[in-house]
């Protein structure tokens, strides 16, 4: 025997509705999830949670003993099936907002944006609602056209609006009993410190989108003594391809096959020999590519070696830098010690080159 929960005898013919409606909306839920999923997919989004839930029996017996006289039929009710998409960002809710727009039909007159129900001096739950309905041209099946006619509820919201939501309801701030002044007081501190951290992590995310375009910019213009030396600045820079012209000259000498590898780990050597811009590292490739390449002929003249490494340039520069700069053999160990890890092997490596360069009057 089905639990009536106490209801009316129109709420329980609204309960019984909802039982047999289960599969359907079950399947409902899942098709959305879908949709929604490889639409953020296909565009790229990030978001931290797509997840969804079929009203459960207990919860909906509640929700008509509140106001079961709302609703005609089961039909009524917009939220029996609910699917949440959670972002990183406050302006994705915009963007996953659009989304959903045109992957559904929105009923506009029941929807609700609770961001911009708040007063100027209150804060509080924050989260974008749509109520939907699953269009046939973007989904079908003959056998179900339920699918098509139950509407169900989109929430889009911040991961921090998220947290504010769950911690609303866990405290049992709606929940008909009275809280104490302290502790409302309290709740509202927390939902204006949350809704503050959701508008300084997206302009944050702005500002480095700026920087970084700003960076692009100047590198692209050639106006590398504005550019601070660092991993973003490097990346920048190396897409340029700045040792490609004197890679090529030494893998000429034994007509070798360049392998490109990773020259990030190059940066924290380039800063230890007091590089701060670009324009200190694109000065260094300038006046230091002819020493180099003759130190690279001397290494690989005697050998038969047709691999190299993209690294053979920027390493090569670096100990002439080094070597210029009066960084002796100390300084090409610490360079080995930098760019491969410390090793006894570096020490010996060091004596080696130094004594090329000396022969080759580089020093």
């Amino acid at each position: 025997m089905s639990k009536d929960y106490g209801l009316d005898l129109h709420c329980r013919l609204i309960l019984e509705e909802y039982r047999e409606m289960v599969p359907v909306l079950e399947r409902l839920k899942e098709v959305v999830l879908d949709i929604i999923r490889k639409d953020i997919a296909d565009k790229g989004l990030m978001v931290t949670a797509t997840e969804g839930r079929v009203k459960t029996e207990g919860s909906l017996a509640g929700k008509l003993e509140l106001k079961g006289s709302k609703y005609a039929t089961s039909e009524d009710i917009t939220d029996l099936v609910g699917v949440r998409v959670v972002t990183f960002y406050s302006d994705d809710v915009d963007k996953i907002a659009a989304m959903a727009a045109n992957l559904f039909d929105v009923d506009r007159d029941n929807s609700v944006d609770k961001r911009k129900m708040h007063q100027l001096d209150s804060f509080g739950y924050n989260s974008l609602h749509y109520i939907c309905r699953l269009p046939a041209s973007r989904y079908s099946d003959p056998d179900c056209p339920q699918l098509n006619e139950i509407r169900f509820e989109i929430q889009i919201r911040t991961a921090l609006q998220h947290v504010w939501a769950t911690l609303n309801h866990d405290s049992g701030y709606k929940s008909g009993v009275e809280i104490p002044k302290d502790y409302l007081r309290a709740i509202n501190r927390l939902a204006g410190l949350l809704e503050l951290a959701d508008e300084q992590i997206c302009r944050l995310r702005t500002d480095i989108t700026d920087y970084r375009r700003r960076i692009q910019a100047l590198v692209a213009d050639g106006k590398l003594e504005e550019v601070a030396l660092d991993s973003e600045t490097f990346k920048s820079y190396l897409a340029m391809r700045p040792f490609d012209a004197l890679n090529y000259r030494i893998a000429a000498i034994n007509q070798a096959e360049i392998q490109d590898v990773s020259l990030q780990k190059y940066l924290p050597l380039l800063r230890s020999l007091g590089m701060n811009t670009l324009g200190d590292v694109d000065k260094m490739v300038t006046s230091c590519q002819e020493d180099a390449y003759r130190l690279a002929t001397f290494q690989l003249g005697a050998t038969d070696l047709d691999i190299i490494t993209s690294t053979v340039a920027p390493q090569n520069l670096c100990i002439v830098y080094i070597l210029r700069t009066g960084g002796g053999r100390p300084g090409l160990q610490k360079m080995f010690d930098l760019v491969n890890g410390e090793s006894p092997a570096n020490e010996i490596l060091a004596e080696m080159l130094y004594k090329q360069a000396e022969e080759l009057k580089i020093i």
